[in-house]
């Protein structure tokens, strides 16, 4: 694959491929810091809205990789073998000058592997969390990957111990927000009223967790109003179709609860809010950083709770204990994810004191804040160009 400029010399070609929205906004920084080296460079892939704002060429739709789970997977599998397949065609007949998978481990890696050994360049974007569970993908992933770009600190530790070459970039998110989050304008922003204690409902960005997660929500959500009638909670969500799906099991229910759904606004939500009740994931981590008190819920499927009891090896799975290295915020997993357990964690973050939560929460911001973008978009020109890389 060759681009050109006005001039008829070569211009960088980046393929990309991300799997979720957390992966389109880490995408986005990186071909906006990679452009102020390579302005008329090429972005071609999957990408997400962010990325194709930025002109980048999607092949696929982002959602195609859009799936959680080992038991959601195997659902899918065939589409995803047909996509991962016509990808590595694509780019072996058309060779990018660096691949980089943004996350998306299960499936990125795969085509890393298949594209390294076509003297393609690969660089994985994200470090799957191999220090969890599967340690043994570590052999792989130095296989398939020319540089592994990780956001955490004490993954490049684990990396360095096996001797895979491995950047600690920081992550975006500490760069993107403020160090002090201001909740009155925030507030304003939302039409919502100063005067009351907000709870934000947030039970992930996936079909599947929705539905595993809002009963329990509901439930909790009623018997908190039931003892705080002037408690206000408010749903941020990721696009329509969850607004949708929201609103159907709010019917089912808690007809009768009044929330207020918020589109696209998340952030913003949670800096409105006095406390989260939300699903694990990355969001855990952005509201550690706006500063927010929380309690993290998670339910798999059962099959693939099962697997993962038997693989994985970690004594929290939320981002803010991992990284603080003790419980910070509690965690409710699987079957303990109910009512009975889930409102009076609430309460007590709701009406105490969390002024030593925000001093741990801002050790974390400062330890991730590294202008990550910029240092990722140095890590991918390295590998560019560079035949021997060495863990920096």
């Amino acid at each position: 694959m060759t681009a050109q400029n006005s001039n008829h010399q070569p211009l960088p070609v980046f393929a990309i491929v991300v799997g979720e929205h957390s992966g389109d906004t880490l995408g986005a920084g990186l071909i906006t810091s990679l452009r102020l080296a390579h302005p008329d460079a090429k972005f071609i892939g999957i990408g997400g809205p962010k990325m194709e704002a930025l002109g980048f060429e999607s092949l696929f739709a982002m959602d195609e990789l859009s799936v959680m789970g080992l038991v959601e997977v195997l659902g899918r599998i065939r589409r995803l073998l047909h996509v991962r397949k016509t990808l590595t065609n694509f780019f072996t007949a058309n060779k990018p000058d660096v691949f980089i998978g943004i996350d998306a481990p299960d499936f990125n890696i795969g085509l890393e592997l298949k594209l390294k050994g076509q003297g393609i360049k690969t660089v994985h974007y994200v470090s799957p969390s191999v220090w969890a569970w599967r340690e043994k993908r570590i052999f792989k992933i130095a296989k398939a990957t020319d540089m592994v770009l990780a956001l955490l600190p004490f993954e490049k530790a684990f990396y360095d111990k096996h001797d895979v070459p491995c950047t600690f970039v920081g992550h975006p998110l500490a760069d993107d927000i403020p160090m002090q989050s201001d909740k009155c304008l925030a507030r304003n922003q939302l039409g919502l009223a100063q005067d009351k204690k907000i709870l934000a409902l947030m039970p992930g960005s996936r079909g599947g967790e929705l539905s595993r997660l809002l009963e329990d929500f509901f439930e909790s959500a009623k018997q908190l109003q039931a003892q705080d009638s002037e408690l206000l909670f408010v749903a941020p969500m990721i696009s329509e179709q969850r607004v949708e799906q929201f609103n159907a099991l709010k019917a089912e229910f808690a007809p009768d609860l009044a929330v207020e759904v918020v589109l696209n606004q998340t952030q913003e939500v949670m800096a409105a809010s006095d406390c989260l009740l939300t699903a694990s994931g990355t969001v855990t981590l952005e509201a550690a950083l706006i500063k927010r008190p929380m309690v993290i819920c998670y339910k798999f499927s059962p099959v693939t709770f099962l697997l993962a009891r038997w693989l994985v090896k970690l004594k929290w799975f939320s981002l803010p204990n991992l990284l603080a290295d003790k419980t910070l915020v509690p965690e409710l997993l699987q079957k303990d994810v109910c009512a009975k357990n889930i409102v009076p964690l609430i309460k007590e973050r709701l009406y105490q004191d969390q002024s030593d939560l925000n001093e741990s929460y801002t050790k974390i911001h400062q330890q991730l804040k590294c202008d990550a973008s910029k240092q990722a978009a140095k890590a991918v020109l390295d590998v560019l160009s560079s035949n021997s890389l060495v863990s920096k």
